[in-house]
């Protein structure tokens, strides 16, 4: 589905996104943040919100610095083992109810903890309800447990992972859907309804550039969510990336390409336009389309608002979008 605005067709537009605060550490969560900053974004004219994805944590949380095993050099969880963490696809359908217009979308869902079938139920139902917001931003993870909780094996994550979107996008695009594989075999199988979106729910995948990352993504892929050093450097990484999808077959040029959008603020919150934006032009012709952004937010949703908005306005006057 074409996404369009006031009659602009915005397919190869640059979007701005925004990440939402999915997460907490207090011991008695109020989640009413997360609500006033859904509203806002939507109002405000933010394009995309994503949030980010746990089912569970085991101990050794330490582990997310190591790059080897999927996790970040130098990273930190944001919370301890304890830390309430939303599960996003229930998530975004609350947010659906309370939003019209700004798109719905997973950062990274570890997609292969979830039953293939169940999640393109899941995945298709939210994206009707939604008027075909939803986006599905995927990867395999970094935590052993979560795979061990869910009866899986951590080793062969990224190949459950290429088993789960086979599904899903069969069961999204065939009326009648057969299929056969060593972890499961189906016939004639009907599941409906069809998500809104012609072709299925946008999957973007996460990863480095790393043969089995850029194969999948060759093969499911609306966009790249790049991960690591691969995100710290774009202006390296782009051309890396096509290369690397070309290689499996793939048209690099049908693929978005996120980039992390650092939000400069003052001591009382004020968004430092000028300074955040500074690098937009640079990475557009670098090839990113797709920006997301973390920041801190006003208390009263009001002033969030208001500061989206600016932050929202100078994007689209920036990369030369008309007002929403």
């Amino acid at each position: 589905m074409a996404r369009q605005e006031k009659g602009v067709d915005l397919t190869n537009s640059p979007l701005l996104g925004l990440y939402l605060p999915s997460f907490t550490e207090a011991s008695a969560p109020d989640w009413t943040p997360l609500f006033q900053v859904a509203r806002a974004a939507d109002v405000a004219g933010i394009d995309r919100i994503v949030i980010s994805d746990h089912v569970v944590f085991g101990e050794r949380l330490e582990e997310y610095a190591k790059p080897e095993i999927g996790g970040q050099a130098g990273g930190k969880q944001p919370t301890g083992p304890d830390g309430a963490w939303l599960e996003p696809l229930t998530t975004l359908a609350v947010l659906a109810g309370m939003t019209k217009r700004v798109r719905l979308g997973t950062q990274i869902l570890i997609a292969a903890l979830r039953r293939p079938v169940v999640l393109a139920k899941t995945a298709a139902t939210l994206d009707v309800l939604s008027g075909g917001r939803l986006d599905l931003g995927v990867g395999v993870g970094w935590q052993r447990e979560e795979y061990d909780a869910a009866g899986l094996a951590f080793e062969g994550r990224g190949k459950l992972l290429n088993h789960t979107l086979e599904v899903c996008q069969l069961l999204w695009r065939e009326q009648s859907a057969s299929y056969s594989s060593p972890l499961l075999t189906f016939e004639n199988i009907h599941q409906m309804p069809k998500p809104a979106q012609a072709g299925g729910v946008p999957v973007w995948v996460s990863g480095t550039i790393i043969d089995s990352a850029m194969s999948r993504l060759a093969r499911f892929g609306a966009g790249w969510i790049p991960w690591g050093p691969d995100a710290a450097d774009m202006h390296a990484s782009i051309p890396r990336m096509r290369a690397a999808v070309a290689k499996f077959g793939r048209d690099p040029a049908e693929l978005r390409v996120v980039a992390n959008l650092r939000v400069f603020q003052a001591e009382s919150g004020a968004i430092e336009i000028e300074r955040t934006l500074e690098p937009v032009l640079g990475l557009i012709a670098a090839g990113a389309t797709d920006f997301r952004a973390a920041m801190r937010f006003p208390a009263e949703e009001a002033g969030t608002t208001a500061e989206l908005h600016r932050l929202a306005s100078a994007f689209r006057a920036a990369v030369g979008r008309p007002a929403p």
